[in-house]
């Protein structure tokens, strides 16, 4: 299993590597953000270990390239600061795993074998049916370039029909899903949506992207419609 390190603190990068091959990794090390970034494009990793506070280009742009490029190596960051807007920015942004320096060498372990575990999946975070763009991580929405104003509730059964795209889905399955467990009310309350959603992405672009299937439920359509 070969392994990346992104970190300009020589000496953190050095027991790094030492501490990894002593247990069976290859190690390449990398001291910038565009270095990085360069092995990650050019070499197969099992995992990116990735500092956030890089020379050149910092970590959180790093994640983000290699996600657009659809380059979905498992990425564990790497940290001295360890405020929550950092790890949500780290996370939203595709990283898999955020550890704050100091850290265990044993934990900084069992999170690799876990990300090994893992593999590298897709696993995109902008959600994408034809040129319908849905970003879980700002909430937005897009048909084409114009963007579509939803509601919360209305994200929520958009995100859970993008996720399944070409799937049917049963109302049920979008009442569990995004209502409580214990909701009591009318089941006929994802129709309600569903007519929003598509007063909002289908009906002004002349397109069907939610398409009903009598007596089973709906289904997003794969090209958007």
């Amino acid at each position: 299993m070969r392994v990346l390190v992104v970190e300009d603190e020589m000496g953190l990068a050095v027991g790094l590597r030492r501490g990894l091959e002593a247990e069976g990794f290859a190690v390449d090390t990398a001291p910038t953000g565009v270095d990085g970034l360069w092995f990650a494009q050019e070499h197969q990793y099992a995992v990116i270990l990735l500092d956030i506070m890089l020379p050149g280009m910092n970590g959180f742009t790093v994640c983000e390239r290699l996600r657009a490029e659809r380059n979905w190596t498992p990425i564990l960051m790497l940290t001295a600061r360890d405020g929550v807007n950092d790890q949500v920015d780290g996370l939203d942004l595709g990283a898999d795993d955020y550890l704050t320096k100091p850290f265990s060498f044993d934990v900084l372990l069992a999170r690799i074998r876990a990300l090994i575990r893992r593999g590298a999946s897709e696993r995109p975070t902008m959600l994408v049916a034809g040129d319908i763009r849905v970003d879980p991580a700002s909430r937005r929405v897009w048909r084409g370039n114009t963007p579509i104003d939803v509601t919360a509730r209305e994200f929520a059964v958009l995100e859970f029909l993008v996720r399944r795209v070409g799937q049917t889905v049963s109302k049920r399955d979008i009442l569990d899903n995004v209502w409580d467990f214990d909701f009591e009310g009318d089941p006929n309350i994802v129709e309600v949506y569903v007519r929003h959603l598509r007063n909002k992405l289908d009906r002004p672009f002349d397109r069907v992207a939610i398409e009903t299937l009598r007596g089973a439920g709906y289904r997003l359509a794969e090209n958007g419609g």
